[in-house]
């Protein structure tokens, strides 16, 4: 599968293209705090548009290790007025970064047309019918127990004998409740030791068994700054490297902080395909 079906229109996935995020937490490892507001969401959303994002991302469960586990009302009142203004104002992908099915229920009502399920229906046994019923798309990632957990247990057989397994269910259970437009992502970061996500990154590649689009979530995270002795603020050169390893491994979808750089990343990508 090539394409995603948003709202009746195809998003054409043959050549990979952006997701832009909007972290609607103060906690986030990166830019918590920075898109709290709507009228920052939209100007924040206004520009990755601009800079060529197919698909924006709103979040507001910061789900890195450790992070503060918040409760259902909190985080629709983080999320709901950003998914309703942008909306209203642009016509985009639009996704909703969430475990939580009654979250996912009210974003969809607001203007969603994307679901983003870190947990892949496991922490929410309600999520993957109401995904099926409201026919959007369905990206499902990989990660063991929750966010406040998943450091204890990256213990695998086999890495990625692991991982395709686990898509294989998953995927199964997703099919089972009519959910047709699905992507998978490899969960960089999720139950994964720096040593892991590097060597799902080299063999990401055997994850096209799966013949659904593949997701790289790579933006700025530990894999990249404790490699390199620095900060996630500072990240954003060896992200770039890294994206381009992510697309040469079969990634459709890159999903963001850096809209602009992570664009011409692709296009470079492009460009040395015709001469593969």
């Amino acid at each position: 599968m090539s394409s995603l079906n948003i709202n009746g229109k195809l998003l054409d996935l043959q050549i990979p293209v952006v997701m832009g995020i909007i972290n609607c937490t103060p906690d986030s490892f990166y830019d918590g705090g920075a898109t709290l507001t709507v009228d920052h969401a939209l100007r924040q959303t206004e520009k990755m548009i601009h800079e060529g994002a197919k698909i924006i991302d709103v979040g507001g469960y910061s789900s890195r290790p450790d992070g503060q586990d918040i409760s259902v009302e909190e985080e629709k009142s983080r999320v709901l007025p950003v998914i309703e203004a942008i909306a209203k104002r642009f016509e985009v992908g639009l996704s909703c970064d969430s475990f939580r099915e009654s979250v996912i229920t009210q974003a969809l009502s607001h203007g969603a047309n994307i679901v983003n399920d870190i947990s892949a229906g496991k922490l929410d046994e309600e999520m993957l019918e109401t995904v099926g019923s409201a026919q959007v798309p369905y990206i499902m990632m990989h990660m063991r127990g929750t966010p406040q957990t998943m450091k204890s247990l990256t213990n695998y057989e086999n890495l990625i004998t692991d991982i395709n397994l686990y898509f294989s269910k998953r995927i199964a259970a997703a099919r089972s409740h009519g959910i047709n437009d699905i992507v998978i992502d490899a969960g960089f970061g999720f139950a994964k030791t720096v040593e892991q996500n590097y060597e799902l990154l080299k063999k990401m590649n055997l994850l096209k068994a799966h013949d659904v689009p593949i997701l790289a979530g790579l933006s700025r995270k530990s894999m990249i700054y404790k490699t390199l002795g620095i900060e996630a603020k500072d990240a954003l050169n060896g992200t770039t490297a890294l994206h381009m390893v992510a697309l040469q491994k079969g990634a459709s979808i890159l999903r963001v902080h850096d809209v602009k750089e992570a664009v011409e990343t692709i296009q470079l990508f492009q460009a040395l395909q015709k001469y593969a």
